[in-house]
């Protein structure tokens, strides 16, 4: 057994880890001791880098490309500061490891800012009163390993702390992650030119718990959150504003069209608090678009979208199996087509949203939904 594990620590030194399904993220990573975290820095200037705390040697250094190498069973936290117009970081890791930005700027002209190839647990800690920002290139140089955004990881992505956080995306996602995301804390800004995708770009589930995130995208068909599993609001400030048309694609002589979304879910999307306002200006925009059930229990839901039908249809809300309002504030407004859409061919706009119990205010028309407990 032991020669197993000696061997599988060193296969890790280049290859992305396999997920840890018995590591919890209830461990207090802020109170982890010196023993139990190997701590490392990295400060750029430029195109020259400088490393502090690295007894082990897992970090190399070409130009301001920064690569870390790590078999320690450890947490492994890197503080990451300065400033590089040509820099970046990958990071190879065989357990679970952090960030904190400590008003790093940092610009990868050829592809993302920060690559975690691990697939364990990554943690992102905004430190208060610290401004940082990531900025990826307009082409990403072909690589052998996954380049999905200027923020990229293999495994889950969990942010915290109170600082801020700009994340500007050309080519790709701004951030993105194979596994889930879970947003604790910070203020965090993702800002997706019309060359890029999406903003927010998650396999696995999106949580949001606390803080402040801010997306904006301009691309054709591109969401603000896009997410491939269930996608869960329980606190926090999210805004986001679409401004791109639908994006047509023909294969083999069959056009797909694919319009903008504040937030894509393709599966249950639940509200249980906080406040989100999502806009939506582009043809056929729509402010949420979920495969399966939006259930709000509470919090504030404020969207709007003002696009036009030419192409697309710009609904507020829709739902291919039901739009189910509990408790909260629900406003939906659309300047064409219908404010909600659960799946009926109803005219009827009390058909096209369940209200459940006793609302204060229950205004319901083809394009405005009001809805408050």
């Amino acid at each position: 057994m032991k020669k197993i594990l000696s061997l599988l620590l060193m296969a890790a030194a280049m290859t992305a880890c396999t997920n840890d399904d018995q590591y919890s993220w209830d461990e207090d990573f802020a109170d982890l001791t010196a023993t139990d975290t190997i701590h490392i820095g990295i400060t750029w200037s430029g195109s020259a880098v400088s490393v502090t705390g690295d007894s082990y040697g897992y970090v190399s250094t070409d130009g301001g490309k920064v690569t870390v190498t790590s078999g320690t069973n450890k947490f492994l936290q890197l503080t990451l500061s300065g400033t590089s117009t040509n820099g970046s970081l990958i990071i190879y890791s065989w357990k679970k490891l952090g960030i904190v930005l400590n008003n790093l700027q940092l610009t990868n002209p050829e592809g993302p800012a920060i690559n975690n190839q691990c697939s364990k647990t990554f943690v992102v800690t905004l430190p208060a009163n610290t401004v940082s920002t990531l900025t990826d290139g307009t082409t990403y140089t072909e690589q052998t390993f996954d380049q999905k955004g200027t923020l990229f990881s293999e495994g889950q992505i969990y942010f915290q702390g109170t600082g801020s956080l700009t994340v500007n995306g050309h080519a790709k996602n701004g951030i993105a992650s194979d596994d889930y995301i879970v947003f604790d804390g910070g203020t965090v800004s993702v800002n997706v030119a019309d060359t890029g995708t999406n903003g927010i770009k998650v396999n696995d589930g999106f949580t949001m718990n606390g803080g402040t995130l801010a997306i904006g995208v301009s691309a054709p068909g591109a969401r603000g959150i896009k997410c491939d599993a269930r996608t869960t609001f329980n606190g926090g400030t999210l805004a986001i504003t679409t401004t791109g048309d639908c994006k047509i694609e023909t294969t083999d002589g069959v056009s797909d069209t694919t319009s903008c979304a504040g937030i894509k879910s393709d599966s249950l999307l639940t509200i249980n608090g906080g406040t989100i306002t999502i806009n939506s200006s582009g043809d056929g925009g729509k402010g949420i678009n979920c495969d399966e059930n939006v259930d709000m229990y509470g919090g504030t839901l404020t969207i709007t979208t003002t696009g036009s039908n030419n192409i697309g249809k710009p609904k507020g809300v829709k739902s291919s199996t039901g739009i189910i309002v509990r408790g909260g504030s629900f406003t939906v407004k659309v300047s064409k087509s219908w404010a909600c859409d659960n799946g009926t061919d109803s005219d009827d706009p009390a058909q096209r949203v369940t209200i459940v119990g006793s609302p204060t205010t229950s205004t319901l028309s083809k394009r405005s939904v009001i809805i408050k407990y």
